[in-house]
């Protein structure tokens, strides 16, 4: 739905992978620090991500936040901000997804989160891929319980491949979304996606559906674009996400979500 002039959102939710930070640098710039923290000072900002709370942290570090909400996970995981610690875990059992993606995805590499720990892993993922300790296991090991993040990474391939391999496929027991710079697949719980996880907190704020803004860059913010009154697409998004949006704003290497936030928080 499109905002009118006069509108101003009260609960702003971010994604942070080329939408606050650019994947290129893995960097977070000045203006975007300041325009999130104007944000910050006048509705909740909710970092809504496919991160793990490992992950999530330095981000709220470099942020500045102190109070409020993240969701990590894809909205798997809910991080109370002030305490950095996991408030809400939701699960599944990987056996029959990695069952099925090993024959998909041939030579791929697995992890398996562990909240707020580091992950298991298959074969060690390159440095800045996982956020974390990596712990080398058997399959076994790797599927012995149940986790609220699965990813699969097909090394040497590109998004595009995994995307041709993947087409019209469901998995069972849970929802997957492909990233558009790295060949991963990100699997969590069925039902649970970024937009779920802010309207049970949406409800729980006491804030109206009218008043919501998200602004994302990738597959696994589709949903939350649509969910929002007002979804606002980076430019350097695939065109799915794109066509999702109200919106779109410049690129994360423009500093796009500093002019997309500047229209209702705008420099005092």
């Amino acid at each position: 739905m499109t905002a009118t002039s006069s509108w101003k959102p009260r609960l702003v939710a971010l994604d942070v992978d080329g939408t606050m930070l650019d994947p290129a640098t893995r960097a977070i710039s000045a203006p975007v620090r300041k325009a999130v923290a104007r944000v910050a000072a006048e509705a909740q900002v909710v970092v809504a991500t496919g991160r793990s709370m490992l992950g999530v942290l330095p981000v709220l570090d470099e942020l500045g936040m102190s109070s409020g909400d993240a969701l990590c996970s894809n909205g798997a995981v809910r991080v109370d901000v002030a305490t950095r610690e996991d408030v809400s875990v939701e699960t599944f059992d990987p056996r029959p997804v990695h069952e099925r993606l090993s024959l998909l995805l041939p030579g791929a590499l697995f992890a398996a989160e562990q909240v707020g720990a580091g992950s298991l892993v298959t074969e060690p993922f390159a440095e800045g891929e996982l956020h974390g300790p990596q712990w080398r296991s058997g399959v076994p090991e790797l599927l012995a319980s149940r986790v609220p993040r699965f990813i699969a990474n097909w090394a040497g391939h590109s998004p595009a491949e995994v995307w041709g391999r993947l087409e019209g496929v469901e998995l069972p027991g849970c929802i997957y979304t492909i990233d558009h710079y790295e060949p991963w697949v990100t699997v969590v719980p069925d039902g649970v996606t970024k937009a779920a996880s802010l309207e049970k907190l949406r409800v729980e704020l006491g804030v109206g559906s009218e008043d919501t803004l998200a602004v994302g860059d990738g597959d696994n913010d589709i949903r939350m674009l649509d969910w929002a009154r007002h979804g606002v697409a980076m430019g350097q998004a695939p065109a799915t996400v794109r066509l999702s949006a109200d919106e779109v704003t410049g690129a994360v290497t423009e500093d796009g979500l500093v002019t997309a936030l500047e229209r209702w928080f705008p420099l005092g």
